[in-house]
C-alpha cells in the first residue's frame, strides 16, 4: 500500500494512475502562493522545477513537444505545418497499448482531432462544447455585436447537426460560467468520469485549462483581488486585447493599461488554481489520489508589456518559455524544489518511467530524458528551444493590417536558442544574434554578443550541434506529410483567431 499518493518505500516506486494539467499560458515569473494556493501545496507535498523550459513559445509546438518528447524541428508541427504527423508515437499511445484507460479534456482549439492530437485517447473531449460535435460554433458567441452573432449562426448552424449546434451556441451564451472558458465544465466532466468508472483499469487524464490566453476575462471577483487599487473591472476588461494589432502598432497600450491586464491575467491564473483545487478533491472523492501522479504545468508563458511585446510570437525570452512545473505523488512526494534545466519534452520519458510502462517506440523517437528521482538519465546542463515559423506569418499579418512596421518584418525568420544556467544564446537564421548573461541578467535586456566573441562561437556550434542533425529528418517528415495539411473548418479558423493565431 502507498502511504501518500503512491509513495512506496521502494526507491524506484511507480504510481497506478496519471493526471497530466496543462495550464496553458502560464508563465513561472507570475506564479507565488498567493496567486495560486492549490499548486503551491501541491509543489510543497512533491517536487517543483524552477527552470522548465518550453521548447516553442506557443501551444501547437509545446504540445507536439510533450506528446512526442521530440523538438520541434523532428515532430513538423508549426506555423508552417499545422498537422501533427501520423508517424509520429505520442505519450497518450504508449499509455493505451500498456493498457491504460486514456481520456483528454481540451479547451484549446489546437489540441482537438483536427490537428492530429486525438491519437491515443480513447476519449479527447472538447471542454467549450456541450455536445461534443466536429463543427466549432463558437464564433457565434464571441461576435463583438448582433449583426455578428447572426451571421455568424447563419454560417455555422447547419455545418454538421443543427440541433447539436444550438445546444452548444445556447450553453455558450447563457449557461457557460461568465469568465470561464472550458475549465469549470472539464472539472464537472472529470469528476463525474471519476465517480462512474469501474476503478479496474488505471488511467492517464490529460486536460488543458486556457483561461490564462488572451482574452483575459477572469470572472469579476478573482478580478478584483488582483487589479490596481484605481483600476475598476469594467474599466480593466474594455482594454483592446490584440496582440497582432499591437504588434502591428494598430494601437497602444500605457503602462496603467498593462498593470492592470497583469491584474486580469493573474486573476485567471488564480482561476485555473482553484480548478486544480478541484480536480484533486474528485481524485479524493473517488479513492484515486494516492496511487495518483499529478502533474502541472505550463506549455508557454507570456508577454504582457515585457520587451515591448503582447502575447507568445516572434521571441524566444524566458518570459515566453520558463513555466511552471510541479510533480505531486510517487517517487515525487517531498522532493522539494529542484533548480536543475528541465525541459517540458522530457514529460514523456518520466511519466512513464514513473507508471511502470516501458515503450521502445516512443523512446526510439524522442529527445526525453526521464526527471525520476532514481533515474539513469543524465541531467541536462542546457535546454534548447525553437520558433520556427511565424504565426500568423507576416504575410497574413500585411492580409489584415496593410503594410506592417519594419520591425514586424523583421519577425519574418527561425529563431533558436540554447541556455545554460549561466549564458542563453539566440540565433535567427537571418543572422540575427543575442547573447545574454542570465545569472546577472535575468530579465535579458542586455546584449553582451559584442563583448563575448568566443562564447558566441562556442554556443553557435553547440547549437548547430543540436539541430543541424534533426534539419534534414523533419524536413523530410514535412515534406511527406505537407499534401495532408490541415484545412480548418470555419469556425476553427475564427476560435484560433479569437486566440490571436491567426
Amino acid at each position: 500500500m502507498s502511504d501518500s499518493n503512491g509513495c512506496e518505500d521502494e526507491p524506484h516506486r511507480t504510481v497506478r494512475n496519471v493526471v497530466f494539467v496543462v495550464l496553458d499560458t502560464a508563465r513561472a515569473k507570475s506564479v507565488d502562493a498567493k496567486l495560486m494556493p492549490t499548486l503551491t501545496d501541491l509543489a510543497e507535498a512533491g517536487t517543483a522545477f524552477e527552470n522548465a523550459f518550453a521548447t516553442a513559445p506557443w501551444t501547437l509546438p509545446s504540445h507536439a513537444s510533450i506528446f512526442t518528447g521530440t523538438y520541434p524541428s523532428e515532430h513538423g508541427t508549426h506555423g508552417g505545418h499545422t498537422y501533427l504527423d501520423g508517424d509520429l508515437r505520442t505519450l497518450p499511445e504508449a499509455f493505451a497499448d500498456a493498457g491504460f484507460e486514456t481520456v483528454g479534456v481540451s479547451n484549446n482549439t489546437w489540441i482537438t482531432e483536427e490537428f492530429g492530437f486525438d491519437r491515443g485517447f480513447d476519449d479527447l473531449r472538447k471542454g467549450w462544447q456541450y455536445i461534443q460535435s466536429d463543427a466549432d460554433m463558437g464564433a457565434v458567441v464571441r461576435g463583438e455585436n448582433l449583426r455578428e452573432k447572426l451571421t455568424a449562426t447563419r454560417n455555422r448552424l447547419f455545418d454538421g447537426n443543427p440541433l447539436v449546434n444550438a445546444a452548444n451556441v445556447l450553453y455558450s451564451e447563457f449557461v457557460q460560467p461568465s469568465g470561464d472558458d472550458g475549465a469549470d465544465r472539464a472539472s464537472d466532466w472529470v469528476a463525474d468520469w471519476l465517480g462512474s468508472r469501474d476503478g479496474e483499469q488505471p488511467f492517464f487524464l490529460f486536460c488543458n485549462f486556457i483561461e490564462p490566453h488572451v482574452e483575459y476575462d477572469p470572472p469579476r471577483e478573482y478580478a478584483k483581488r488582483f487589479l490596481p487599487d484605481d483600476a475598476s473591472y469594467e474599466d480593466a476588461t474594455a482594454i483592446r486585447q490584440d496582440p497582432r494589432a499591437y504588434d502591428c502598432e494598430e494601437y497602444d497600450l500605457s503602462d496603467h493599461e498593462f498593470a492592470m491586464l497583469r491584474g486580469l491575467y493573474r486573476a485567471e491564473l488564480a482561476y485555473v488554481d482553484h480548478q486544480l483545487g478541484r480536480l484533486r478533491t474528485a481524485l479524493e472523492n473517488a479513492g484515486e489520489w494516492e496511487d495518483t501522479l499529478f502533474v502541472v504545468c505550463g506549455d508557454h508563458g507570456e508577454h504582457i508589456g515585457e520587451h515591448g511585446f503582447f502575447g507568445h510570437q516572434y521571441n524566444l525570452y524566458d518570459t515566453v518559455l520558463n513555466v511552471p512545473l510541479v510533480f505531486c505523488g510517487g517517487p515525487f512526494t517531498d522532493g522539494g524544489r529542484r533548480h536543475d534545466l528541465v525541459q517540458l519534452l522530457d514529460l514523456p520519458a518520466t511519466l512513464l518511467e514513473t507508471a511502470g510502462v516501458d515503450d521502445p517506440a516512443l523512446r526510439e523517437q524522442w529527445s526525453s530524458q526521464s526527471l525520476h528521482p532514481v533515474s539513469s538519465d543524465d541531467t541536462r546542463d542546457a535546454i534548447y528551444a525553437e520558433y520556427v515559423a511565424p504565426q500568423p506569418s507576416i504575410d497574413r499579418l500585411e492580409t489584415r493590417f496593410g503594410e506592417v512596421p519594419e520591425c514586424v518584418q523583421a519577425f519574418d525568420r527561425r529563431l533558436r536558442t540554447v541556455r545554460t544556467a549561466e549564458y542563453k544564446y539566440v540565433r535567427g537564421d537571418d543572422g540575427f544574434e543575442r547573447l545574454h548573461h542570465v545569472r546577472t541578467d535575468p530579465l535579458e535586456r542586455t546584449d553582451i554578443s559584442d563583448g563575448e566573441p568566443q562564447r558566441v562561437q562556442a554556443l553557435r556550434r553547440r547549437l548547430a550541434g543540436r539541430f543541424e542533425p534533426l534539419e534534414a529528418a523533419g524536413a523530410s517528415a514535412a515534406g511527406a506529410s505537407a499534401d495532408a495539411d490541415v484545412e480548418m473548418q470555419a469556425g476553427t479558423k475564427e476560435r484560433l483567431a479569437d486566440l490571436g493565431y491567426l
